[in-house]
């Protein structure tokens, strides 16, 4: 049996609109397989009414996380105010006599800033003193070779 013109050309529309329903049809179960699993556990409730529930949400949580990355900062500064860094020299002063009895202790907070203790130890007495240190460096009184060790050692071990 042989086809004319039109019996061809009818039967390429017709697999032309099959083709075309078969597609609408694949991409309308997507879209309700989507759209269950969002009203998952939901009853009478419409789309509109749940999106505007997953935006409010949504928001909420912006909100929240930008309160906490507030916090966060807040409490890298305030983190920089205690006493953090400690460095300790041991040395003997008097090189003729004793032993390395004597120290300078580094004590710095987050900003370099803090104080040196140093105590001299010899036969007769023991002296200690201090002195402040503010940003790492002098604040009022020359430091000593070791006071300078001491608070390079204190600035070294925070940066492990």
């Amino acid at each position: 049996m042989l086809l004319n013109f039109s019996d061809t050309f009818l039967l390429i529309i017709c697999l032309i609109i099959f083709i075309w329903i078969g597609a609408i049809t694949f991409l309308l179960i997507r879209l309700l397989k989507t759209f269950t699993k969002i009203t998952k556990g939901v009853s009478d409730k419409d789309l509109k009414t749940i999106l505007e529930e997953i935006l409010t949400e949504i928001k909420q949580g912006k909100k929240l996380d930008d309160d906490l990355l507030r916090r966060v900062d807040l409490l890298k500064i305030e983190a920089m105010q205690p006493l953090q860094k400690v460095g300790l020299i041991r040395y003997n002063p008097f090189g003729d006599t004793g032993g390395n009895q004597s120290f300078v202790l580094a004590i710095l907070d987050g900003n370099d800033t803090g104080l040196v203790m140093t105590s001299l130890h010899s036969r007769e007495a023991t002296r200690v003193f201090s002195k402040p240190v503010k940003e790492g460096k002098e604040d009022g009184f020359e430091f000593s070779k070791e006071e300078v060790q001491a608070i390079l050692l204190a600035q070294k071990k925070s940066k492990k």
